[in-house]
Parts: C-alpha cells; structure tokens; sequence
C-alpha cells in the first residue's frame, strides 16, 4: 500500500512539535528563531557549503550562536532554521527503521544544537538519537 509522502505542513508541524518539546530553558530563546521548511535547500548554500548532492543536507542553521552574540552584533535578519524535506524523506527511505517524524526532530535538534552553541555531549542529553 502506498502512502502518500507528507507535504510541506506536515513537516513543518513535526518540526514545530520538535521545538515545543525542547527543554523548558531552551523553549523561549528557540521561538527567536524562524523556521522554514522548503524541499531542497537553495542553490546558492549547496554551492557555499561544497555540497554537490542536495540530498546530503537535511537541515540547516544560519545565523549567529548565541555563545558568540554580543550586543554590538547587528542581525542581517532573524537566525533562521532551514529544514529540507526531500533529503529528510530520502534519509527516511534508506533508514527504513525509525519514524518521520523522530527523523525530524533529530534535525531540529541539531539544527538548534548550533544555535544555542551546543556540544555533541550537550545535544546526546537531549537528543539519544545521537548517540
């Protein structure tokens, strides 16, 4: 029986469910950021990043971490998090053993693990997918 893949909004809601279950002290600086969610990431960042297959980049954080932000830093724009569903469902595919939406939030975490500044020790406390 084929499923019909989930669209845009319900990755989205995924993701928005992820950041909801962030830890309490996380919650409110994660609501600062933007979040899209669009099928493949821009051109102009695969070609940036040296990435030649888009299917390598699940998710992406642009911005400055927090531990690095001073007061002098003047945003170009809000820090933003970019979630991209074709890799995220391809990555789906392959895995064949976890749910989409655990997938998801492991990349939302991720994604916000760079935000906050993060360690791969401070992600796997909150994320035991990582380890």
């Amino acid at each position: 029986m084929h499923h019909a893949l989930p669209d845009l909004t319900a990755v989205e809601d995924m993701a928005r469910t992820a950041m909801a279950s962030l830890p309490a002290a996380f919650r409110q600086a994660a609501q600062e950021v933007a979040l899209l969610v669009v099928d493949w990431p821009p051109a102009h960042v695969l070609k940036e990043m040296q990435i030649d297959d888009p299917l390598d980049l699940t998710g992406l954080y642009e911005g400055i971490p927090l531990t690095e932000k001073s007061q002098f830093d003047q945003p170009l724009g809000p820090n933003t998090i970019w979630i991209f569903r074709e890799p995220i469902l391809a990555e789906w595919r392959e895995r064949g053993d976890i749910e989409l939406a655990d997938l998801v939030t492991h990349v939302v975490v991720h994604e916000f693990a760079h935000h906050f500044g993060w360690s791969d020790e401070d992600i796997a406390t909150i994320d035991r997918w990582w380890e």
